[in-house]
């Protein structure tokens, strides 16, 4: 995939291959987002370079990874095209650049509403801005759904371990871990007031479940899901 690209004023060819970016001078043809007019943003680009303090005068083969992730961001942000992809966009960010860029994709959906599908690992940090979820694993997909009603399908338990097991019975155990004589547990399932009024005459502590820690669990990196009458 090939494009053109004006930051400043020399113009690139910018190559995508395999995962990364080469250039080279082009100055026989004009910069592609010229085609894109209606949509490109070169005032909010330039606003983005200099937010990522990305040096206008190097040579885009000459650029760190952590650069060359920004690059990307700020092509992906100001280009304003109706689908953008960003396939994993913080290789290399520090956890300032990385924030900065969920700061900026908010600010710019919020003013242009589009279609954003971004590719991750750290779910967690982008937890925050997501609207819907497709969990791939091993080339299988495993949950196309919104990401609130993902939200509040899991929750922990804590307390002492007599209590907890008695507000478990029944309940789909995602994991356990003891602490002492105390125990924790994650169950997926709604909390629902009828937990959470069992939860408070037991004396026990409820929490919700990380987006991450729960797509883990459903990839199988937890033991599978099973009553709690099964496992005795």
């Amino acid at each position: 995939m090939s494009a053109s690209v004006d930051f400043g004023d020399a113009d690139y060819r910018m190559l995508h291959l395999s995962g990364g970016w080469a250039n080279e001078r082009n100055v026989l043809s004009r910069p592609l987002y010229k085609g894109w007019q209606s949509v490109w943003d070169k005032s909010y680009a330039d606003s983005l370079m200099r937010d990522f303090e990305l040096p206008y005068k190097r040579l885009v083969n000459k650029l760190s990874r952590g650069m060359l992730s920004s690059l990307g961001i700020i092509v992906g942000l100001a280009s304003r095209a109706s689908l953008t992809i960003f396939d994993e966009p913080y290789l290399g960010l520090d956890a300032v650049a990385r924030e900065l860029f969920y700061d900026r994709l908010l600010q710019d959906y919020a003013e242009k509403p589009r279609t954003i599908i971004m590719s991750t690992h750290l779910v967690d940090e982008v937890s925050r801005i997501l609207e819907h979820i497709l969990l791939i694993d091993k080339g299988r997909l495993v949950l196309d759904t919104d990401a609130d009603s993902l939200r509040g399908s899991a929750y922990t338990v804590m307390g002492p371990a007599a209590s907890v097991e008695t507000f478990v019975q029944g309940r789909n155990i995602m994991s356990r871990e003891t602490l002492g004589g105390y125990l924790k547990i994650s169950v997926h399932e709604l909390l629902d007031t009828g937990a959470q009024r069992r939860a408070q005459e037991l004396g026990l502590e409820l929490s919700s479940v990380s987006l991450q820690q729960l797509l883990v669990h459903l990839t199988g990196g937890k033991k599978p899901i099973v009553r709690e009458e099964e496992a005795i």
